[in-house]
Order: C-alpha cells, then structure tokens, then sequence
C-alpha cells in the first residue's frame, strides 16, 4: 500500500502480544492482555478513480493488501485470499476445505479505496444464525445444535463501484387509451335477434425517439465467485456512505478475498444494473397508457470506480456428509444460507394439509347429504422400478443398476412409508441421470440412504414389507454407485444445477 498506516505494525503496547480489531469497540485489541487502543488516525479519504485513465496507464496504481500480508490459494475452490500474520490460512471460509499450502507474500491489487469495518463481533454472528437455522421450516431436528459445533470465519468481500453519466438513445412507440362504440347481435331468451352497442378500449400506437440522460452513482458489483449471487443480494444494504479510508489494521484478524473478477469485466456488469433504470426511464419518457421499446443505445462517460472490501461472517456445517454454508453481513447482522430439508417433517405436513381438506370435504358432504358420504380409500398407485441402463437412449447419463432387477409385483402398495419411498427413489433416478458434479451426486446419495431407510422401516404387517425388503437391498447397490461417484469427482464451489 502507498499510504503510511500500511506500513505499521500494532503490537500490543501492554504486553507485545497480537492486536485485533474488534468490531464492538471499533478499536484494536489484545488477545492476550485486553489492552485497547484505538485505530490510527489517518486524513485519507476515499477517492473515486478514473476508470479510463486506470485503462490506459497499464494498471499503475496496484499494490499488495500491507507489506506484511501472505495470501494463499484455497486447493479445493480456488479462491484467493490474504491475511495479516500471526494469523495463519486454517481452512477455507467458503469450501471449509485444509489450506496446507505454504503462504506467500501477496499479489499486487487494485488497491483498495475504502472499506466497511466489521460491526457485528462473532458472538452475535454466531447468535444469528442460530436463530435463522431455528426459524426455517421443515428443518431436520437438531440442526441448530450441530452448527453451534462448527466453525465460523470474518472475511473481507471485494468489490467494485461504478460512477458514471449515461445518455441513451431510444426509438419505439407509444400507446394511448382510447374506446369506441360497437353494434353487435346476440339472441334473446326467445331466440330472436337482438342489436345492441358496447364500449370498447383500443390503442393508438404513434412512433417515438429521443434521449434520456441518467447519473449513475456507486452502482456495487461483486468482484468474487465464490459467493451465491443469491446469497449476496440476500445480505444487501451496504451502508457505503460510512466507508473509511482503507487501512490494513482494519484486516488484523480477519481475511480478505482477492477479487476474481476484473476492473473491466466488472463495469460490464454494471452496465447490466444500469440497464433496468435506463429501461425505466425510457418508459416514462415515451409516456402514454403503453410503451414499446424497440431499441435502445447507451453512451457512457466520466465513469469512475473504487475498490472496496466489505465484511461478512461465513459459517460451514455438515449434515448427513454434505456441506451447507451460511452468511451474516457483518454491518447489519441479516442473515442468508443453505440449510437441509427434512422429507419426514415435509411429508407430515402435507399429510396433515390433506387430512384437513378431507375432513373438510367429508363435513360438507355430511351435512349436505350424509347418506352420500364416500368411503375414504388410499388411491391405487403402480409400484416404479428404475430402468435398466440399455433402455435408454444413447449418450444419456445415469445411475447405473447392478445386476437385473426385481420384475414389478402386482402388489399395489397402501403404506404411507412405502409410498414415500418409492417417491424418494424416483426423484433419485431422475437426479442421478443429470447429475455432472460432486454436489450433484451428494444429492443423489441422500436420496438413496433416505430411500433405503424408509423402505427397511415398513412394518411386517404391511403387504408390501417382502417388496420393501427387497428394494431395500437393491437400493443399497444404487448408494453405493453413487458415493463412488461423490469420491471420484473433485468439489465445486458453485452449486449444483440440478434443480
């Protein structure tokens, strides 16, 4: 970094002991002793940069996160990240993967502008997201308690803000209300023909073109990949009027993402959130009841940008083998995340849903006429196997059957557990034939072990435990093909596709 703060190392003045910034006090903290002293003070305040000059002077203006900053790169989603030592890379906050890699000095950077310091300390962080985990339906039971047991980390996120004058050219039409009278023939009660009049709406459609001007201040792009764009429109409301002029012992215990995504790929991103306000403010140019926008064309100038960091707490937990990452904006606590389902907790509520709708349906109908009340019987359904792989088309990809399977019984099946099942075990089949990535395949295990142990849960007394006991069996061989695949493939941090 260029500015002296950099520079400077915050050994405890008590006892020499690490310092870190605690985000209640906003001050640096010993971990050792306690002793407190504040952020030094700095007269920097945060610039917006020349977008076309930064261009064309061959990224002049880049330097590392401090001189004493290591970065490493996480082997399994491979994010960069850098943080100030003693501190050391531990595992990764968004795959939770061991860095075991040997930290080097940091890469020069863009360097950062300003940054949102951390606001919520980890206590509270952790607070939250027990409650968010506490407040999702359908949740398994025992969820809560298991996050309590993993690790959450603080990270600075990096991003981009654009300003700039936009002026856009627009060409298409405007529609205006108007109605008129028509005569039309209907037949009366006696079948005769009667004339009468009605009111009808049109549209008057005239040619449009003009220019509409629009400045666009701190439009805020996201300069990491590693993160569910979902997730971070989730946590938005970045209060970016209280940025600070960036200083390097804002990082001490914490780290920071080195961004993945350009100065210039970033501005094109921008120029997609622009878009939708230009689009509006066509419409409200064009005027009328309707618009038709058939082309619009964008001019930008005097644009500029900034980088900035901004701060979240990410937490990793593990349910039943698969991994689930939650998020708190360290400014305002909100809280976002992926989370498992419970089938068993879903399958009773929709049970329940139902029972409700019957009986619901039976009072009427008594009331009514209660002699014509129906006998209320599970409905026959047909008991599916999956297919074997030669009945697919080539080129397909799917699970795989070992050894032939079970002709179909003519049994149909009445059992509640059964049923759902033979329900999970379809969904398996369907995800297994698409399935590309490790993600996707932990899917399809999942759905497997539940499968498995719904079916070994069908009573003797049901007619369908001789079918269960067997399918049971033959749903074991289709687990286990699918956890080969889980370590055959290398993980992903993005997301599955599968839906």
């Amino acid at each position: 970094m260029q500015s002296q703060s950099s520079n400077q190392q915050f050994p405890c003045p008590n006892c020499g002991g690490r310092l870190e910034f605690n985000p209640k006090s906003g001050h640096l903290e010993c971990l050792y002793c306690g002793q407190e002293q504040p952020v030094p003070a700095s007269n920097a305040s945060v610039l917006e940069r020349s977008y076309e000059a930064y261009l064309t002077a061959n990224h002049t203006r880049i330097a590392a996160l401090s001189t004493t900053a290591l970065e490493v790169k996480c082997p399994g989603c491979h994010v960069e990240f850098a943080f100030e030592p003693p501190m050391v890379a531990g595992k990764c906050p968004f795959c939770d993967t061991s860095i075991v890699a040997h930290p080097e000095a940091a890469n020069p950077i863009v360097t950062p502008e300003g940054v949102l310091p951390f606001r919520v300390d980890r206590r509270t962080a952790q607070a939250s997201i027990q409650q968010w985990l506490q407040r999702r339906w359908f949740a398994p039971t025992g969820l809560h308690k298991l996050s309590q047991q993993e690790s959450i980390q603080g990270i600075y996120l990096p991003f981009w803000t654009y300003d700039c004058q936009t002026t856009s050219h627009y060409r298409g039409e405007r529609g205006d209300y108007y109605t008129v009278t028509e005569t039309y023939t209907e037949t009366d009660s006696d079948g005769n023909p009667e004339t009468k009049t009605r009111q009808v709406q049109k549209t008057r459609w005239t040619s449009v073109s003009g220019y509409v001007n629009r400045f666009f201040d701190d439009v805020l792009v996201a300069g990491t990949t590693a993160v569910n764009g979902q997730h971070l429109a989730a946590i938005a409301g970045w209060d970016l009027a209280n940025l600070v002029a960036y200083n390097s012992s804002y990082l001490a215990g914490f780290k920071a993402q080195r961004y993945q995504i350009s100065l210039k790929a970033g501005f094109e991103q921008a120029k997609v959130q622009m878009a939708d306000q230009i689009h509006s403010d066509v419409q409200r140019e064009i005027g009328g009841d309707e618009q038709r926008i058939h082309s619009v064309s964008t001019s930008y100038r005097d644009i500029t940008f900034k980088h900035i960091l901004l701060p979240v707490w990410v937490a990793t937990y593990h349910f039943k083998n698969r991994r689930f990452s939650v998020m708190v904006n360290a400014r305002t606590g909100k809280v976002t995340g992926d989370r498992p389902f419970s089938l068993v907790k879903i399958s009773l509520a929709a049970l329940a849903v139902v029972s409700v709708i019957a009986g619901i349906f039976g009072v009427k109908t008594y009331l009514n006429n209660p002699a014509s009340l129906p006998s209320m019987r599970m409905p026959n359904i047909h008991v599916p196997f999956p297919r074997q792989p030669n009945s697919r088309p080539p080129g397909s990809s799917s699970v795989p059957v070992p050894g032939s399977s079970v002709p179909p019984s003519p049994t149909r099946p009445t059992d509640a557990t059964f049923r759902q099942a033979i329900s999970l075990a379809e969904m398996a089949v369907t995800r297994g034939q698409r399935a590309k990535t490790r993600q996707d395949w932990e899917q399809v295990a999942s759905l497997w072990e539940q499968a498995i142990i719904l079916m070994t849960n069908v009573q003797p007394s049901s007619p369908n435990y001789a079918i269960a006991q067997r399918k049971a069996i033959e749903y074991q061989q289709y687990l286990n093909h699918a956890r080969q695949q889980v370590r055959r493939l290398p993980f992903q941090s993005k997301k599955s596709a599968i839906p």
